[in-house]
């Protein structure tokens, strides 16, 4: 009897700690926190167990220069305020995340996941790591056009590769500029 009571006794006291662990001001939630215990065990294993379900088996668009080129535009627009660009420093978005967003276009970044996993990733986005889903702002086509474009990163022609570089290069202020004044 004692220990069934022990058992219960127990079993109660988990979701009190747990209850007083959050509401008590102990769980890490600030970006510059660590892990809470189990957190990247559990996030991971759950989010790989929903794609691996879900995920799209086939590629419905083609790997076509004019596909990548759309989709290194799409990139730029959506993505690259995270993931970077080639050539270029992190950005003080992606510095501040937690977690780190990956450099997908940074040597092997995700081209050794399937499109569809990409796909999955781009239209349901991520909970509690800052990337955003797009299925309500992207068409399935540029969803396509990214994810073909993160698969086939390291080997993209010239043209989609000189796309994204031409981004870090453009969006970056001139080195000898100085800032605006107002005129009086």
């Amino acid at each position: 009897m004692k220990f069934i009571v022990g058992l219960l006794l127990g079993l109660a006291l988990v979701p009190v700690g747990a209850y007083v662990y959050f509401t008590g001001g102990s769980a890490p939630v600030a970006t510059s926190d660590g892990d809470m215990p189990f957190e990247k065990f559990l996030a991971r294993k759950a989010l790989h167990a929903r794609i691996a379900k879900e995920m799209p088996k086939n590629v419905p668009i083609e790997t076509s220069e004019a596909n990548y080129l759309a989709g290194a535009q799409l990139y730029k627009e959506h993505c690259a305020v995270c993931h970077g660009v080639p050539l270029a420093p992190k950005t003080a978005i992606a510095s501040g995340m937690y977690p780190k967003p990956p450099q997908l276009l940074v040597g092997k970044g995700v081209t050794d996941d399937e499109p569809g996993e990409s796909y999955w990733k781009i239209a349901n986005g991520i909970r509690l790591s800052g990337m955003p889903g797009f299925s309500k702002s992207l068409s399935e086509t540029q969803m396509w056009q990214v994810a073909i474009l993160l698969a086939n990163a390291d080997k993209l022609p010239a043209s989609a590769k000189t796309a994204l570089i031409a981004a870090s290069a453009s969006s970056a202020p001139p080195a000898n500029s100085a800032p605006a004044t107002p005129a009086h």
